[in-house]
């Protein structure tokens, strides 16, 4: 048998673990959300108009658009 007041111990320091645990949870979704927000306000913030470049075939190792937006 257990002491009469272990169980409250116990119960008191899970409650506190809990607690903690929970209130770390809260925390971490809360940085996920802020982080996609900012990606999608920068997705949309940053969209180009139509940008200069080279339309002919590129050399080695350079990039060129894909499709030209103009």
């Amino acid at each position: 048998m257990t002491a009469p007041g272990h169980l409250n111990v116990v119960d008191s320091r899970w409650r506190g673990t809990r607690r903690i645990l929970v209130a770390m949870a809260v925390i971490l979704v809360g940085v996920l959300l802020a982080a996609n927000a900012h990606l999608v306000y920068v997705a949309f913030s940053s969209q180009p108009e139509c940008i200069a470049h080279l339309q002919d075939l590129g050399e080695s190792g350079t990039y060129r658009a894909a499709n030209s937006a103009c």
